[in-house]
């Protein structure tokens, strides 16, 4: 029986994954859930697959939690310092999806124990990516992508030899605003940011895609997964969301993963590697579609993708500088206080204002990583506080 622990069980990644793992209950024991505020759930799906602990981030919300969980036996928590003991609970295999910088720490935490990480936090390897594969190599870890895009290429490369491979292409579905008129962008409201065309996923991730920041943070996260040059990595507007990515190699051949717009296929990969079972996600009607459409992606659409190729380029912390500055800029627009375009315009700053001084380091430590979180948010609010006034 594998043990699995889930570390973002209530997001949209962690709900799949334990509909996969609800789908085999005589295949998995349940070791650690962890989730944020929305504490009811946590504790319902603690108890519906017999977990041992459960913890929200929330301190505040430790005596709700435990209320939940009265009579069951279940272990309540609360806190970052627990959610990194619930990383470090003796597990086989083990889901990333605490959402953004927050999932780092945990991150690291499981890997201390050699097992087998599913990683579908990509901030992790944004800000930390020297930090996380060599933690994974030094403790004999393996860390699965659970994005669809890289556990496409991960996929593709499956037996390949990884010298021939000539260029990684990571499809984007071109989110909410692909066809609007440019002069429209500065008006678009978090709301109908947040409505994606083909996905099914949390309100963060859905505006990311309309910016194609989270295209941007995926080809900074391919870079560190697979060790790729930065010219390399391409981005590709698909708006179809059925080819997931492709690998080029030195014959001229391209390897395309493609698949429906579901992410129990990804994370149902990491959970079986390396075997394949059988996923219940759509089988796709290739004659029903018809065609796949692809397009360039335009940067003046799309800033965001300029700026994750400076930072590729860049190395060193600027990864932290850029997601801490995005997230930043994010909060700001989900709350109102700036607008879509100007989300760009915050991470461009941010790096511009600590490029020269910490930017540069190629060696750097947990606590080195936090620190420059802390100065780029702090930079970010300014920022943000000029774009208001």
């Amino acid at each position: 029986m594998k043990r699995v622990s889930v570390l973002g069980s209530t997001g949209s990644i962690g709900v799949n994954t334990l509909d996969l793992v609800s789908r085999a209950p005589g295949d998995y024991e349940v070791v650690a859930l962890t989730g944020g505020a929305n504490v009811a759930l946590l504790a319902e799906q603690a108890r519906r697959h017999g977990a041992a602990l459960a913890v929200t981030a929330h301190e505040d919300r430790l005596g709700e939690l435990r209320a939940a969980l009265s009579g069951t036996g279940i272990e309540a928590a609360a806190g970052d310092a627990a959610l990194c003991d619930a990383a470090r609970r003796p597990a086989d295999w083990i889901m990333s999806a605490i959402v953004g910088a927050a999932g780092l720490p945990p991150g690291l935490a499981a890997l201390e124990q050699g097992t087998t990480l599913a990683l579908a936090n990509k901030e992790s390897l944004v800000c930390a990516g020297p930090l996380m594969m060599a933690r994974a190599a030094f403790h004999g870890a393996t860390i699965l992508p659970v994005d669809s895009e890289h556990s496409a290429v991960f996929q593709a490369l499956v037996g390949e030899d990884i010298s021939s491979v000539e260029r990684l292409i990571i499809t984007a579905s071109g989110g909410a605003f692909r066809d609007w008129p440019l002069e429209r962008l500065s008006q678009a409201t978090a709301a109908e940011a947040a409505t994606h065309p083909n996905w099914d996923m949390g309100q963060r991730i859905t505006i990311d895609s309309a910016s194609l920041f989270n295209k941007a943070l995926e080809l900074i996260e391919a870079k560190e997964f697979f060790g790729f040059a930065p010219s390399k990595i391409e981005a590709l507007v698909h708006p179809e969301s059925l080819m997931h990515a492709l690998v080029g190699f030195n014959d001229g051949a391209l390897m395309a993963h493609v698949g429906p717009p579901d992410m129990r296929h990804a994370i149902g990969y990491a959970l079986h590697w390396p075997a394949r079972r059988s996923i219940p996600v759509e089988r796709l009607d290739l004659a029903r579609i018809g065609q796949l459409t692809f397009r360039a992606p335009d940067e003046a659409r799309y800033p965001a993708l300029r700026l994750a190729r400076a930072v590729m380029e860049e190395g060193g912390l600027s990864g932290a500088v850029f997601n801490a500055a995005k997230e930043s800029a994010l909060d700001a627009f989900i709350e109102g206080r700036i607008g879509f375009l100007d989300m760009s315009r915050v991470v461009e700053e941010v790096l511009t204002r600590l490029s020269e001084e910490r930017l540069s380091v190629a060696a750097f430590d947990l606590d080195t990583i936090l620190a420059t979180d802390h100065l780029a948010r702090t930079a970010a609010a300014d920022i943000i506080g000029t774009l208001q006034r």
